[in-house]
């Protein structure tokens, strides 16, 4: 039997000193750039609706607009931020936190509207506007975002061909 001496342990860094952590490394990094690329995509629209929407309708349109932002930029934003919680967790915790998230955001979402349905504070179109926009440009960003995500890729199997 031989004794390997000659290679040095796998671990012999110093206790203070941190590896270096790669996004191809984490697999929740497309997660968290899809959650960063949304978040931006939200706040660009939230600003390009504001610019148009207030000057043109006045305090109804910035109404509209925070509103749309608000139902559709969390409506799309609260899916990514259940799995990033859940993701250490087993697949049926998973469904059922994505099921749980996705009935409160509509329970909420059929609350909001019928709750300002009436009232006439904000601009209708603004907040038709800027909620399809903001569906759209979430989902579009973190879409980006997890396919621009760089990661480690392994065929444990052998079965790429060559």
């Amino acid at each position: 039997m031989s004794v390997n001496d000659e290679n040095p342990p796998a671990d012999d860094s110093a206790p203070d000193e941190q590896a270096v952590k790669h996004e191809w490394d984490d697999p929740a990094a497309p997660l968290w750039n899809g959650l960063k690329y949304g978040v931006t995509g939200l706040g660009v629209l939230l600003v390009a609706g504001l610019l148009i929407f207030w000057p043109w309708k006045g305090t109804p349109g910035l109404w509209g607009v925070l509103i749309g932002a608000g139902i559709g930029g969390t409506f799309i934003l609260i899916t990514v931020i259940t799995i990033l919680l859940t993701r250490t967790a087993p697949p049926t915790v998973v469904m059922g936190a994505l099921m749980g998230s996705y009935l409160v955001k509509v329970v909420a979402a059929i609350a909001v509207t019928a709750l300002i349905k009436d009232m006439d504070f904000y601009h209708k179109g603004a907040l038709a506007t800027t909620l399809i926009g903001a569906i759209i440009a979430v989902l579009g960003a973190e879409l980006w975002g997890v396919m621009s995500t760089r990661q480690t890729y392994t065929d444990s199997n052998g079965t790429t061909a060559q």
